[in-house]
This record gives structure tokens, sequence and C-alpha cells, in this order.
């Protein structure tokens, strides 16, 4: 049995009136408007990337100020470009995704009964955004849920506030409240807003708060999508040059300073191969980055963060690891958190950098003879959220392909699979459950519903009792068909 979704009784009183009065009054919103047509769906997604290129400058500047130095370029990259061309991707596809589908019958339903699915919106969406790619997290989920034609209430992080403040502020003028709401991590507390009703909840962060989230989505049997992170591995085959290995490894790595969920977190090298990738490593960062302080490279986004990973690196070296700073350039800026891009050699399992995952610009490197090795290796560990192989070998390709398992996967390249619309992207096991992105992010939050319309003749009439005679004959003779 399901409570009235207008009834306040399934809310605790003791959450903050706003947060508690928005989700209603969505909620009302939703029950007077259950299936926004195409124009309206299509509507709110123009309006929202009118809300985003009419904002850019504003909001690329309020990322900025969030990390104290965050490189405006990687933000208009992998932030505005990648959400503007999925909010029209999704414009463009629409009209596809709503079509009714056909369905095939059973033998007991034929002659002329006919049956499809459709999908329809579940309601009010609430996405919980993590600090690292905060434009990004919000909108892209935010694109499915509007796609599907649902409301969204939308909590940032507290390492976002000027961002979340902005949106706060911009959003009422292009959306009503019923529609969309933005709150900062002060409006409304993690538990609070993850207990509330929601018909669904989208998460991003770590697997940690993640079980948090479910538990907490679990007392109202609220179905969850868990975008968690996890280390996840690469591997350089023996036939890939490593001067190429390097280039592309290290765009991934030093990305957003290496905050990034699906960045490279630990890498495998042939054995006999680990002092030509140092070398190639060293001549790539530098000629990339000559001066890290000059705003092309990140800042660790607080002061904990910085800490955390000083400490990992002390724990390293404690424990006989070896550290590579590929960085020659001025002295980075320890003030604004500027943190180099470093190789980590002689690592083991008891070391906290192998324990979880690294959220920075360090890069542990594992050596191996055999492509079982590494198949062992990551299979031994939780479930990654990707895993990259460089490698032109098919034959090897296929191999890792099928004895490994992963979020997604990505070949001679890391972290771009995340930008491809098409894509289905999510994580598995610890690394999370649930797709979104394009198609996939429409079903996560449409309810895909199926309908059955009986036609004028029944062919369950021919199977109505007594079943002795042409009803028996009948049954056994579509049983033999089946056999």
């Amino acid at each position: 049995m399901t409570s009235c979704p207008s009834s306040p009784t399934n809310i605790n009183s003791d959450k903050p009136a706003d947060c508690q009065s928005l989700f209603l009054l969505q909620q009302a919103a939703h029950r007077n408007q259950l299936n926004p047509t195409l124009e309206q769906r299509r509507d709110d997604l123009r309006t929202l990337h009118r809300m985003l290129v009419e904002n850019s400058e504003a909001l690329v500047e309020a990322v900025n100020q969030d990390y104290g130095c965050r490189s405006k370029f990687e933000t208009r990259m992998t932030e505005m470009l990648t959400c503007q061309d999925g909010i029209l991707d999704a414009i463009n596809a629409l009209k596809k995704w709503m079509k009714p589908r056909k369905r095939h019958l059973d033998m007991g339903q034929f002659p002329l009964a006919k049956a499809w699915t459709f999908p329809q919106p579940v309601g009010v969406v609430g996405i919980v955004v993590p600090w690292n790619f905060p434009i990004a997290m919000a909108i892209a989920p935010l694109t499915g849920a509007f796609a599907a034609g649902n409301r969204s209430m939308i909590r940032m992080s507290l390492n976002s506030s000027h961002l979340a403040r902005l949106f706060k502020e911009i959003s009422p003028k292009y959306f009503p409240l019923d529609k969309l709401a933005f709150f900062t991590a002060d409006d409304c507390g993690g538990n609070t807003f993850t207990s509330l009703p929601f018909d669904h909840i989208f998460f991003t962060g770590s697997p940690e708060t993640g079980k948090l989230v479910m538990a907490n989505a679990a007392a109202n049997l609220t179905p969850v999508t868990l975008e968690l992170g996890g280390k996840s591995p690469c591997v350089v085959a023996p036939d890939y040059p490593i001067r190429k290995a390097v280039e592309r490894i290290l765009w991934a790595k030093m990305l957003n300073a290496g905050q990034i969920c699906t960045t490279v977190d630990y890498l495998f090298l042939p054995e006999g191969k680990v002092d030509e990738f140092i070398r190639e490593a060293r001549t790539v960062l530098n000629q990339r980055v000559p001066n890290i302080n000059n705003g092309d490279y990140s800042a660790i986004i607080d002061q904990s963060s910085y800490l955390r990973l000083q400490g990992v690196l002390a724990d390293a070296l404690n424990k006989g690891a070896k550290v590579i700073d590929l960085y020659s350039g001025p002295q980075p800026d320890a003030e604004r958190r500027i943190m180099p891009t470093c190789l980590v050699l002689n690592i083991n399992d008891d070391m906290h950098i192998m324990q979880r995952e690294i959220f920075g610009p360090l890069l542990p490197i594992l050596t191996y003879k055999t492509r079982e090795e590494v198949v062992q290796y990551v299979g031994d560990h939780p479930r990654p959220l990707a895993f990259y192989l460089y490698s032109d070998d098919r034959a090897l390709r296929d191999y890792y392909l099928h004895n490994t398992i992963s979020g997604g996967v990505g070949i001679n390249e890391a972290v771009a699979h995340v930008g491809v619309h098409d894509l289905p992207f999510g994580g598995t096991g610890n690394s999370g459950m649930g797709h979104y992105h394009g198609y996939e992010g429409f079903l996560t939050f449409s309810k895909l519903r199926p309908v059955f319309q009986q036609g004028p003749i029944r062919g369950i009439d021919m199977l109505q009792p007594p079943y002795a005679g042409w009803p028996n004959r009948i049954l056994n003779l579509m049983l033999r068909l089946k056999s």
C-alpha cells in the first residue's frame, strides 16, 4: 500500500521548513502535471541551457573561488562544454526517447491484443552534488531528470558554497521553485535531504557516504542511483609506446589535480619500463606546466584534503616507497594548496595510498610480468569505477575486457569516456549502482510503464474450464511447440 503523495505524514516534523515545504510544493506540482509534453520538456531543457550560457562567466568564477585556484579552462572544458552539449543532445533525441515501444505478445494473448511500454516521469528527484565537478554533477543528472519530465531539488556540497549561492540566486530567474530548487549545505543537511521521500535520489560521492544515503532512502523505499569512487586501475601493455602512454595518462592524472573519481588511481607497467616512464613523464609534465602556480593547474580543494594527501605521501615513504616529484619549475604555492603530480614507486597494499581512492595528483606504480597477474590483482580488490588499458593488441584488449569488471572502460584513453553522452555512465559494486547520461539517464528518471490491451477476441477463451477436451489438447500443443 502506498501513501498519498500529497500528505505530509511521511515527512518528519524536525526537517527544516524550506526543505520540507519545497518538497511538498514540487510533489503537488508533479501531481497536477504527471506527464509534461515533448515541447514542455524541451522548453525546460532549452531554459536550462540558457541559464548556463547566460551565466557562464559567473559560474566558472564561482568554482574558482570555491577551489581557491581552479583552472578556468578546465572548468569551461569539462563542465560548461560537456553540460551544454549534453543538453542539446537530449533536446534532439527526446522525441525518440519518449516514443511508446511495441512489445511482443505471448502465445496465449494473440490474435488481436496489443502490448507496449511508454516512459512516465517518476516525480520529484533529489540530486546530491559533490564538490569536484560541481556544475557538471548538478546539471548532467538534472538534464536526464528534466528530459524525463521530472522536478528536482539539488543539494550542493559544503565545499561549493560560492557556486551553491550563485545557483540558488539565478535559478528562480529561469525556473519556478516547484520545478527546480537549489540548496546550499547550510540550507539542508545531507541526512535531512536524503531522508525526504523523493521518487528518486541521485548521489555522487564516496562509497562510505553512499551507504548512508542508501540507508536513508530505504526508509522511504526510494530508489537510488549511486555514483561512487574507487581505485581505478590502468594497464600499459608491452606493445604500447611509453611516450604516448605518458602523454595520455598524465593528461588524465593532472586534470583537476587528480581530483576525479574516474582518474587513473594506480598504474601497471611492464617490468623494465619504469625508468623510461619516469623520464618521459618528467619531460611531458614540465612542458605542459612550466609554472604550476600560473592558474592552469588546479589547487587541492581545501586544507584538510591537502593535509590528507601529504599524510598519504608520508605514510608511503615511512613504509619504504620512493616518491618521484616530476615538477621542476618554481616552488609550488603551498599556501594556495598547489600540489604537483608525483609518481610513487615500491608500493604495497599496507600503505594508505593503496587502501582508498587517492583523489589527488599522486600516481602509484606497480610492475607486472603477465596479464594474469594484473587480472588477479584487480579481481582481488573492490570493483572500480573505471578500468583503463593502453594497447593496440585486439586479443589482449578482449582478454582484459572479459576478465575484469568495472563501471566503465577506456582503451588508450582515460577519463574521456565520461564525456560521451551516448555511453551510459555508472559504477558496479563498491563503485556504485545505476546509470545516467543520454538515453540511460532518461530511463533512470522514468518509470517504463507497461501496457497490455486486450482485443475483441481472446486467445485465453480457448483455455477456459472445464479443461477436459479442447482446452487440454490446445495446452498440450502449445507446450509441445515450446519444448
